[in-house]
């Protein structure tokens, strides 16, 4: 799968839905960036994260499993090569939903942050969309629900601080052109998502959460 993802890697770094949002927004503000704060950014993706944070002063450390997106340690996030307490805090955005194991990822999240973990993704809406998911991009794994996300946290020694749920607009055809998907495939993944698209678009919704190391 990470030759797939170096292929989608240039789409990743200029998507709209990834480049910004409120979701990004506060990913960031709860990282706590300043100058001197050590932040490892987990799945980079397109570096979205990384590059708000920055901005802002934080030294960032990039981490993903595929090279063409060009992180500066190539690692999945079940398996980062860091020693504990390495940094202040570690962020995750709009990623876990394609780990094989997030209970192993947020753990090793745990260990390798000493003060705090900020983590986005899609929760989970119905067992259709995830079969809509997994059509259109057969890396999905599973989105998870709110109460699983408080579960993974807790279970990595993390208690959770914040958390906050909210609902992104998302347009279906950039969505499905993002993974170039077969036409025939698409049009089942439209009919999956049933009235889940109005005029084109669906909400996704989303989870930010905030764990402190106990």
């Amino acid at each position: 799968m990470t030759d797939l993802w170096s292929d989608r890697a240039d789409q990743y770094r200029t998507s709209a839905i990834h480049s910004s949002g409120d979701d990004l927004d506060l990913v960031v503000e709860w990282c706590e960036p300043a100058p001197g704060v050590d932040v490892l950014d987990v799945a980079t993706g397109g570096g979205h994260v990384a590059r708000r944070l920055r901005e802002l002063g934080a030294n960032v450390v990039t981490a993903d499993p595929a090279p063409g997106m060009q992180a500066d340690v190539i690692a999945p996030a079940e398996h980062l090569p860091f020693a504990d307490s390495s940094f202040d805090a570690v962020a995750c955005r709009v990623a876990a939903h394609h780990f094989a194991d997030v209970l192993a990822a947020v753990k090793e999240m745990a260990r390798v942050a000493k003060h705090r973990v900020v983590i986005c993704d899609n929760t989970f809406v119905s067992e259709s969309s995830e079969e809509a998911d997994r059509l259109r991009d057969p890396s999905h794994v599973r989105n998870y629900g709110i109460g699983e996300w408080e579960s993974f946290f807790e279970l990595a020694g993390l208690e959770i601080a914040e958390q906050r749920f909210m609902e992104r607009p998302l347009e279906v055809e950039p969505w499905l052109a993002r993974t170039e998907t077969p036409a025939a495939d698409a049009a089942r993944v439209r009919e999956l998502l049933g009235d889940r698209v109005v005029d084109g678009w669906m909400k996704l919704p989303m989870l930010v959460i905030k764990g402190l190391k106990n």
